[in-house]
């Protein structure tokens, strides 16, 4: 009996070793998707987003975005999305369609999306950071299918987006250029809270329609990514928020929360950018095994 009772308490020990040996490793990854990132830490901040240096390409497309991204354009676009689907197909066959695209709202980089893509990804997990961050920063610009899906330009796809249906923020890029948006000088959207409620949430607010919003909507309910991977998808491109603070009187205690992701995943987005080619037939084993651990095989488009 004796050595029943020292082969149960040793193997209580094990046990419970074993449990804080786990409990630790879960500290340690719960910490690490937002430890300062490592891999920009001899790049020069200063270079990037230089609209004010911007070329003419760069700046037409902010002024026909601000002009043209109305409550009703939104409400529109939102109605289109529910209404249809636009495609099948995998999220590796997602990014070779992609390819041909390059974002006339970035004055960063001239290189296709699928090299940004995976710029982004191998930034994330040279860090070290989790596999779901990896295929989140891999994805994060799918949205911009919208392009080959009947969008009416690329300034109802890609750019920094803001909230509609309130005043427009001092805080967007090139501000003065709202001045010929309808909504500019509308008795309600001209308000501070325009159509929301103090605190009312970023669920509950309309970003201007682009590939942000987009794919948030694609993959929220068909996908395995946690919430803070959907939070950098959907306000990657959220800067007046994320970067600048503004629309605090809009959020509630769960954006103040996700915040802190956003601002974890920008680095990844904005300073992996170069002109440095990519070699995508050597990455595409590795990426295509996490894709198919965080999304089915087809999704709807």
């Amino acid at each position: 009996m004796a050595s029943i009772a020292t082969t149960s308490s040793t193997v209580g020990h094990d046990l419970e070793v074993i449990g804080d040996a786990i409990d630790e490793v879960n500290s340690i990854r719960g910490r690490l998707w937002d430890d300062e990132s490592e891999f920009d830490k001899e790049k020069d901040r200063e270079t990037f987003r230089d609209y004010e240096s911007a070329c003419d390409r760069v700046k037409n497309f902010y002024k026909e975005q601000h002009e043209k991204q109305t409550v009703a354009f939104n409400i529109k676009a939102r109605v289109d999305f529910k209404s249809r689907k636009r495609g099948r197909m995998g999220v590796w066959d997602a990014m070779l369609l992609l390819n041909t695209l390059v974002d006339e709202s970035d004055p960063d980089t001239s290189l296709s999306q699928i090299e940004h893509l995976l710029q982004t990804a191998e930034a994330i997990r040279r860090d070290g950071k989790p596999e779901w961050m990896q295929v989140t920063g891999l994805v994060h610009d799918l949205g911009k299918l919208l392009l080959l899906y009947g969008s009416e330009g690329q300034w109802d796809v890609v750019g920094d987006t803001f909230v509609v249906g309130c005043k427009f923020s001092d805080k967007i890029i090139y501000p003065d250029t709202f001045k010929a948006n309808p909504d500019y000088d509308d008795s309600v959207y001209s308000t501070e809270y325009g159509i929301y409620k103090p605190n009312c949430g970023l669920d509950n607010v309309m970003l201007s329609w682009g590939h942000d919003e987009y794919l948030y909507n694609v993959f929220k309910d068909q996908s395995y990514l946690p919430e803070e991977g959907l939070a950098m998808i959907r306000y990657h491109s959220f800067y007046p928020w994320h970067r600048e603070g503004a629309y605090r009187h809009l959020c509630n205690e769960k954006d103040r929360r996700i915040l802190s992701a956003v601002q974890a995943f920008n680095p990844y987005d904005l300073y992996s950018k170069s002109d440095e080619r990519i070699d995508v037939e050597k990455l595409a084993p590795y990426y295509q095994g996490l894709i198919a651990k965080f999304f089915p095989p087809i999704l709807d488009w």
